[in-house]
């Protein structure tokens, strides 16, 4: 077969009813990892759903676990010849929460449904509708070729939604195992949802609380006013040290000294676009002089997620003796991660606020994570992506958010190429979490293209 007849043969899957079924399947399986009473259902997704899935496919499989890890991973390969190149995937199947009471009515988590042009339910964008597709995308060519044509390594956790915790500690255990020569990978949003994606790494992440305990208990603000510091108050002020009224931050070491120039170049004909049911971009938030990609794909932002002082549900005449609040910053490669904590303790004390207490709220954080634009498999993905699409593939040099991605470049020491088969307003991790069809489609043929150029030869040079 040629390269037409296997993308055509993704077309005839996708409009058979063939996928959908399959992924219907899959998100009817309650996979919650953030809910223990889901333990047994997170392996049953791996042992009886995507083992058998892959071992079908020719795929040899084992089960891995690490003692930090709270479910166990799938691992899975074909090795066809050593000498071809090798692509590791990943994928997770675990969920968010399914919220189930907060769904629109006739819509479910766990039931893959129709409405309005849409396809619903948890984990479709999330990630067991971008697995899906690849793992399709993967027996397609092997129906259309006989053979890969390139060595297929993955990995499919069950703990990305709480962290993925253990990830970092089984890559570098089995890093012999996992090695690749490259990463090939789906999950979070396109740029938009008609316009084919390819980002190349993560913004950081790291969430953090910051608190001040003034005194054991509340003083009658009449009696006390005036006498007495106020931690909201006094929290209030601290926070807006951090970042000017239009969110620009104000802590040098938080910021990258420049955008580089191929970051920019990637960025110019990128427009960022939530769909419908997006927010609209306000021009004048944010860092000055950076164009909206600039500011979510190239620059840092701090945000404050929840703010607490006093009694919110019933407030009181007292001068409330504590003030919380969570804060997170995303950041990009060019500043240094050691030092984003220390670097907010200077600034803080340095502002007169040395009795804000600041708190790490999880163990470690993502860290950024960029290949460079202009390599050469970058070029490669991009055009067969191109040839499929007959479109202008929109390159991120990361994504917004964050992901385990620092995982495959720093501890595997791989180029990270990941194509997105979601778009911003997929409500993902809400209720009514969805895809638009055509999306889904085009990414199991865009998928499939890209597999069957990796097996057809004519890939850059694999340095081992």
């Amino acid at each position: 077969m040629t390269r037409a007849q296997a993308i055509a043969l993704a077309e005839q899957c996708f409009d058979s009813g063939a996928f959908r079924t399959l992924l219907a399947r899959r998100v009817a399986l309650p996979t919650e990892s953030q809910n223990p009473d889901r333990a047994a259902v997170l392996a049953d997704y791996l042992d009886a759903e995507i083992r058998p899935a892959f071992e079908a496919l020719g795929f040899t499989c084992r089960t891995l676990t690490h003692p930090k890890a709270l479910a166990p991973f799938l691992y899975a390969e074909r090795i066809e010849d050593p000498a071809l190149p090798t692509v590791l995937g990943y994928g997770h199947g675990d969920v968010i929460r399914g919220l189930e009471r907060e769904w629109k009515e006739g819509l479910s988590p766990w039931a893959l449904t129709e409405s309005e042009g849409r396809w619903y339910g948890r984990g479709i964008a999330d990630n067991k509708g971008q697995h899906t597709i690849n793992m399709e995308a993967l027996r397609l060519v092997l129906e259309a070729r006989g053979k890969l044509g390139f060595n297929a390594k993955y990995l499919i956790e069950m703990g990305e939604e709480t962290g993925s915790m253990g990830l970092r500690e089984l890559c570098a255990e089995h890093s012999e195992l996992l090695a690749a020569d490259l990463l090939i990978a789906s999950d979070g949003p396109r740029l938009s949802a008609p316009r084919p994606t390819i980002f190349l790494g993560a913004r950081g992440s790291l969430n953090f609380d910051l608190t001040i305990d003034a005194r054991a208990g509340g003083h009658h603000s009449g009696n006390w006013g005036g006498l007495i510091s106020n931690p909201g108050l006094q929290l209030a002020h601290a926070i807006a040290s951090i970042a000017s009224p239009v969110g620009q931050i104000r802590i040098p070491e938080w910021v990258p000294k420049e955008l580089p120039a191929a970051v920019r170049r990637a960025l110019a004909d990128c427009e960022v676009d939530g769909g419908a049911d997006g927010p609209e971009i306000e021009p004048d938030w944010g860092e000055p002089g950076l164009s909206p990609a600039e500011r979510v794909f190239g620059w840092c932002s701090f945000e404050v997620l929840a703010y607490k002082t006093g009694n919110p549900d019933t407030p009181v005449n007292a001068i409330p003796p504590r003030a919380w609040a969570r804060c997170q910053l995303r950041f990009v490669v060019g500043v240094d991660p050691d030092d984003l904590i220390p670097a907010l303790r200077r600034h803080l004390d340095s502002q007169g606020f040395s009795m804000v207490k600041i708190t790490l709220t999880r163990e470690s954080m993502f860290r950024a994570t960029r290949i460079d634009p202009d390599d050469a498999w970058v070029r490669w993905a991009v055009d067969s992506l191109e040839r499929t699409s007959g479109e202008k593939t929109a390159l991120l040099p990361n994504l917004g958010g964050s992901l385990p991605n620092d995982i495959f470049t720093d501890v595997l020491g791989l180029r990270t190429i990941w194509v997105p088969h979601s778009y911003p307003g997929c409500s993902q991790h809400a209720p009514n979490e969805h895809l638009p069809p055509e999306l889904l489609r085009q990414g199991l043929c865009l998928m499939t293209g890209l597999y069957w150029d990796m097996g057809a030869g004519g890939t850059p040079a694999v340095a081992r």
